[in-house]
């Protein structure tokens, strides 16, 4: 089987994509990963036009559904390789190699750690990386996140559904650009968040559940923090081992680097989301979806072009294919 396009990623930005490149006619793969990208997992979303209050996991299925309406083939994997053959490519999901004229890489973002001893093993026992789905856990204790911007402010939020207490550590002095309305629901959680500034996380506590922290400076006359959980959410970073690998340029934050078409410095790649920082730190649904309606549509009027090329070098391959 010889594809239009393969896209990586299932959030806002991949399946946008394929929802564009499936009105466009074109033979096109989505290669699934973590369904529905940080959307899936925001709770309710009031800022998505035409979708106040809907929840993000059940938008997302809407995405899916209307990219599968469009003809989009969907399988469940991951991206794990990509070999460019003179403009054709050869893309490995497990096992398999898929052919496609074009791609684009829609993975999205990595939860960035804290990158402290023991992280790793008090992850899910304590330390957590997503309020969503792991904020019930904790109903009616005492919790802590890491953060400063707006996502973690979205998260305080979530959690106070919940929780008895938040402690909100920040590295900064101040918050680091709110959405003012978010700001503001923050601040009517009144002693409920106790915001501690100028401070970080220096060690975790506990054999097989989290049972404390240590923190940069005194809080009440100590440095230990006795609490039930602690999430974490400072931001993310791209994934681009697979792009790199083609060649891909990144900017000087480590994104995967695009003109205004979304277009990479390979012939034939794309990306967009979270794995490009076109608008910088603000990151949403709706920018997401729309850096993947565009990139689909520079795929497109680059396959009319350059298509028909791949379609002979695969033709002993596309035979038998696997």
């Amino acid at each position: 089987m010889i594809y239009d396009v393969v896209i990586a990623g299932s959030g806002a930005a991949g399946l946008s994509a394929a929802i564009y490149a499936g009105r466009y006619l074109m033979k096109t793969l989505v290669v699934r990963g973590n369904f529905g990208g940080e959307t899936a997992t925001a709770g309710q979303i009031w800022n998505y036009p035409g979708a106040p209050g809907m929840d993000g996991y059940d938008l997302m299925k809407n995405f899916e559904k209307q990219a599968k309406d469009s003809g989009a083939e969907i399988i469940n994997g991951k991206v794990t390789g990509a070999n460019n053959n003179e403009g054709c490519f050869d893309i490995k999901v497990g096992e398999k190699i898929y052919h496609t004229k074009t791609i684009i890489f829609a993975q999205g973002a990595e939860r960035r750690h804290l990158g402290l001893p023991r992280e790793e093993e008090l992850t899910a026992k304590g330390v957590h990386y997503c309020v969503t789905c792991d904020g019930p856990l904790y109903t009616g204790k005492t919790v802590a996140i890491v953060g400063g911007g707006d996502a973690s402010i979205k998260g305080i939020l979530d959690l106070a559904k919940y929780v008895e207490k938040i402690y909100f550590i920040v590295r900064a002095k101040e918050l680091t650009r709110p959405e003012p309305v978010n700001l503001d629901d923050l601040n009517k959680l009144g002693d409920k968040v106790v915001r501690l500034f100028d401070t970080e996380v220096t060690e975790l506590v506990g054999e097989n559940l989290l049972e404390k922290i240590i923190l940069s400076k005194e809080f009440d006359g100590s440095t230990s923090l006795t609490i039930n959980g602690l999430f974490v959410e400072i931001g993310a970073k791209p994934d681009v081992i697979v792009p790199t690998s083609l060649g891909v340029a990144l900017d000087k934050f480590g994104y995967i680097s695009v003109d205004n078409l979304m277009q990479t410095n390979v012939p034939g790649v794309y990306a967009a989301g979270d794995t490009v920082n076109h608008f910088g730190p603000f990151k949403q649904t709706i920018t997401a979806s729309a850096l993947g309606a565009v990139a689909a549509t520079s795929a497109y009027n680059y396959h009319k072009i350059h298509g028909n090329l791949c379609e002979t070098h695969w033709k002993p391959q596309a035979q038998n294919p696997q």
